[in-house]
C-alpha cells in the first residue's frame, strides 16, 4: 500500500508539472532503507501540454507499455504512465511476477487481450472480461488498465480511492 501510494504521489507531482515519465517499471523505482520510494531514470521523460506534440511510440519498456502505444499511437498523455503504474501494482501484488511479460509487440498485445481484468471499451478488441482486482481492497486497477487511454484514471484520482482512506503516508 505504501509503495503504491508513493508511486501515485510521485506521478501526480510529475503530471502536475506537465512531465510524462514514459518509462515506468520496477527497475526505475528506487526504495531506500526507510521505505521511501523515488521515481528514477527520466531519460525518456518529456514535457506535455500545449502545443500538442507527436511523440515516439518507442517508449516504455515493452511489459509496461499500454495497448494504444503498442498500436502505434504518437499522441498520448499522462495515461501512458497510469497504465504502467497499473502493471507495477499487479506485479507488487503478484510476488514480483510481471503481469504481461511479452516477447515482442504481437505477443504483448495477445497477453493483454487475454487478461480478464483489462477493460475493453468500444473500439477495442472484446474480452471475456470481468473480475475483481489483483490487490485486495484496491479496485482502482480496473481503472488503470483500460484499453481506452481517455478512460484511465489520473494519479490524483487514484489517490482518492478508498483503499488509501486509512493509510498514513510515510
Amino acid at each position: 500500500q505504501s509503495f503504491m501510494y508513493q508511486l501515485l504521489k510521485g506521478l501526480a507531482f510529475c503530471h502536475s508539472r506537465n512531465v510524462l515519465h514514459r518509462d515506468l517499471k520496477p527497475q526505475n523505482l528506487l526504495i531506500n532503507r526507510n521505505g521511501e520510494l523515488k521515481l528514477a531514470d527520466f531519460g525518456l521523460a518529456r514535457a506535455f501540454g500545449i502545443p500538442v506534440r507527436c511523440y515516439s511510440a518507442e517508449v516504455v519498456t515493452l511489459w509496461y507499455r499500454p495497448p494504444d502505444v503498442l498500436f502505434g499511437a504518437k499522441l498520448y498523455s499522462t495515461s501512458i504512465d497510469m497504465w504502467s503504474a497499473g502493471c507495477i501494482f499487479a506485479e507488487l501484488a503478484n510476488a514480483g511476477r510481471p503481469l504481461f511479460p511479452g516477447n515482442d509487440v504481437d505477443d504483448q498485445l495477445k497477453r493483454i487481450f487475454r487478461y480478464p481484468l483489462v477493460r475493453w471499451e468500444r473500439g477495442c478488441p472484446p474480452s471475456g472480461a470481468g473480475g475483481g482486482g489483483f490487490c485486495p481492497g484496491w479496485g482502482g486497477d480496473r481503472n488503470l488498465l483500460k484499453c481506452n487511454p481517455v478512460q484511465r484514471i489520473s494519479a490524483e484520482e487514484a489517490l482518492q480511492h478508498p483503499y488509501f482512506t486509512d493509510f498514513c503516508p510515510p
